[in-house]
């Protein structure tokens, strides 16, 4: 019975020291756009999900991937703050580079800064200041509907951690999207606005962190099995 405490100890304090380690590489974090700030508040129920926001630490810095639902695109308009997407990002040396675009891609072109306007922030209509954001470079490119057809957006963030990036801004919001409401957004379709992520927020775990912790207890089990014969 010693024998099977000393090896149940050495399994569980393996399984505590490996885990964290495991999601120093491979951590990440997801969250819901479902907070609707649409012209003329034409918004669909309450809880409805325009995309997905998901960050991923790499290193030092952030990756990013950003996706709209239901056919919704980016766009850029006065109530989003002139930007495609906006977060928070005071940090000193940050930067914003790999941006990405798809299906289309802006002729002009796509830019990121952080540091915007502080200590404050640029304004977004409805949603607070934000002191980061991703733009098109010309702004007539990416002007309301005018916009080329953008669903998917992804780009990185040097020099900063998932802590720093995921807190929210004085109008209580963690990021914001401008979009232009798709065929298949019930409640706003041919509408723009901001939506944006609010508390609460979802946190899920990398595959390398999951798959090392079932690794543990399967080992384990087979330890117990043993054990019982």
């Amino acid at each position: 019975m010693q024998r099977f405490v000393f090896t149940l100890t050495i399994a569980c304090c393996f399984l505590a020291l490996a885990l964290p380690s495991a999601r120093a590489v491979a951590l990440g974090d997801t969250f819901q756009l479902t907070s609707c700030h649409i012209s003329g508040g034409n918004c669909p129920p309450a809880g409805t999900s325009f995309g997905s926001v998901s960050l991923t630490q790499v290193g030092s810095n952030v990756n990013f991937i950003v996706t709209l639902f239901n056919g919704n695109r980016f766009v850029e308009t006065g109530a989003g703050g002139g930007a495609l997407f906006s977060f928070n990002d005071k940090l000193a040396g940050s930067t914003v580079t790999n941006i990405l675009t798809s299906p289309n891609t802006p002729a002009g072109g796509l830019s990121g800064a952080t540091g915007l306007n502080l200590p404050n922030g640029v304004m977004a209509d409805g949603t607070g200041d934000w002191t980061a954001q991703v733009f098109c470079t010309t702004p007539s490119d990416c002007n309301g509907g005018s916009a080329p057809v953008m669903n998917i957006l992804s780009f990185t963030v040097t020099n900063a951690t998932l802590a720093q990036l995921e807190v929210t801004n004085d109008g209580g919001s963690f990021f914001i999207a401008d979009i232009l409401c798709g065929p298949n957004q019930v409640g706003c379709v041919g509408l723009t606005g901001p939506v944006d992520v609010s508390p609460p927020s979802t946190s899920t775990p990398e595959p390398a962190s999951l798959a090392l912790f079932g690794s543990g207890l399967v080992g384990l089990a087979g330890v117990l099995r043993r054990k019982k014969k």
